[in-house]
């Protein structure tokens, strides 16, 4: 104990000491940066703008440093556990040069501390489920060699259209960054977006292989699918897609359409060739009231269907069960001024099959979403909860609490409830603060997340650790410059 004590003192004043370094060269280092330097000629104000060169050389680069503790209490009895991770990346991209771009970035991560996540929990078998994100999940004892080249792409832009083919960072409804760890999940491919209109924008391209959070390699669109744990088919034996999937990729669409200043419209449609195919319609309302103050009212409907064998002919490896389908719908309805925002949030999954989108690929696009938990995987679903916000952006502060209540299938219930949760209660409180002078650049955020289970102690322990009855702690800190 004393050793994981002292490890930590070290790198958290490691971790200090780089941060107030880097702040003092970009405060040395500011007047020059707003000058260009031609290093060919040595001099300044007569580089040739048309060139090539000029373009890489007046490029951007961002640098971000983030460290990361995240502690859950499990019930009395079973293993509690936790983890820190601390590391840094660069990003660099080059001006246009006849509308072309070219960006780079990666990120490097370091276990600096935590439990010992290849260890089962001793009394139920389940192995660690949170903290372990903090890393690689293919390889939990791997503690220094996690880095990833997470964006390396051509990108052109002209007029109101723009295209970026490679590795690239992607945040829609269905693929996101799902930036709850170390580094977000990425995609590769070929991906654009047009503003059609002053109204209307539409975005779209095609995928060809996914990065998950928490992983170091990039995998096929199919081969991404399973490689977090997969939970149990719908006869209840274990999911057995991963790795036996076959599609062409995943082609996306989106358009977002404004009729009016209150009214926003948004159309979503993922096709994952020869698995599945989700469709989504949102709706935004905002009425703005005397003080600042607005209405928000918010609607989303989602319709996913199986397609063909659902990745594989037999049945048993197949990512679901040829055609069938789920329904699911999201609403908000809510207040919001300057500082306040308060909304009240219901989700419906109906009983007609499992709502499934690949964990891997992001997280809930539902308005009742709170961090630590999701709804995927799940059918027969009522959530609701009540979401509020304070704010003071000249202090850069702002606070949050959340509450709801998510009633699921039995967990014997297998057609609908593919990870075994039962149906819980949740209460989400965060902090975060965004710092001014020496430390600028600099942000933090403190979660604590609660989860209560909602009936009887399930007889089986392995429903019960790391799924309810706990709390989650994160304490995040991030620099950037």
């Amino acid at each position: 104990m004393k050793d994981s004590v002292k490890q930590y003192l070290k790198a958290g004043n490691l971790f200090i000491l780089t941060i107030l370094f880097v702040s003092f060269l970009q405060a040395q280092t500011v007047e020059k940066a707003t000058t260009h330097y031609d290093h060919q000629h040595g001099h300044t104000g007569d580089a040739d703008t048309t060139s090539l060169l000029y373009a890489f050389r007046s490029g951007t680069l961002h640098g971000h440093f983030r460290y990361f503790f995240m502690a859950t209490d499990n019930r009395s009895g079973l293993s509690d556990y936790y983890g820190q991770a601390a590391g840094g990346g660069i990003r660099y991209e080059t001006a246009k040069f006849k509308g072309f771009q070219v960006a780079i970035g990666g990120f490097y991560i370091f276990n600096i501390g935590s439990s010992n996540l290849t260890h089962p929990d001793p009394l139920t078998g389940q192995a660690n489920r949170y903290e372990i994100g903090l890393y690689d999940v293919e390889d939990p004892s791997n503690k220094k060699d996690i880095d990833r080249l997470e964006e390396f792409y051509l990108k052109y832009s002209h007029g109101k259209g723009s295209i970026i083919l490679g590795r690239q960072l992607l945040n829609t409804p269905f693929i996101n960054l799902q930036d709850g760890r170390m580094r977000p999940t990425g995609v590769e491919g070929i991906y654009g977006e047009w503003k059609a209109h002053k109204k209307l924008t539409v975005e779209g391209g095609w995928l060809y292989a996914i990065s998950p959070r928490s992983t170091t390699r990039w995998f096929n669109v199919d081969e991404s699918m399973g490689v977090y744990p997969s939970g149990v088919r719908a006869d209840g034996a274990k999911s057995q897609y991963h790795g036996n999937l076959t599609s062409a990729g995943a082609f996306q669409l989106g358009i977002h359409a404004n009729p009016g200043k209150k009214l926003a419209l948004h159309g979503w449609d993922l096709f994952v060739e020869n698995i599945f195919n989700a469709a989504m319609i949102q709706a935004d309302y905002r009425l703005p009231l005397k003080d600042k103050q607005s209405v928000l009212i918010s609607v989303m409907g989602i319709r996913q269907d199986i397609l063909h064998n659902g990745g594989n002919n037999d049945p048993a490896l197949a990512y679901a069960t040829p055609g069938s389908h789920a329904w699911a719908f999201s609403g908000r309805a809510g207040w919001s001024d300057e500082r306040w925002e308060a909304t009240l949030n219901y989700t419906r999954i109906t009983a007609d099959g499992r709502y499934l989108m690949p964990r891997e690929w992001g997280r809930d696009p539902f308005y009742t979403f709170m961090p630590r938990e999701r709804n995927e995987g799940f059918g027969d679903v009522d959530a609701v909860a009540v979401m509020t916000t304070y704010k003071v952006p000249r202090k850069g502060l702002k606070a949050a609490i959340s509450a709801g209540y998510y009633q699921l299938p039995e967990i014997s219930d297998f057609r609908l409830n593919k990870y075994g949760l039962p149906s819980y209660y949740q209460v989400n409180t965060e902090i975060r603060y965004q710092f001014h002078g020496l430390l600028k650049g600099m942000d933090a955020q403190l979660l604590v997340a609660a989860k209560k289970r909602a009936g009887e102690l399930p007889s089986n322990l392995k429903y019960v650790i790391n799924k309810v009855d706990m709390i989650n702690y994160n304490l995040v800190v991030n620099y950037n410059f």
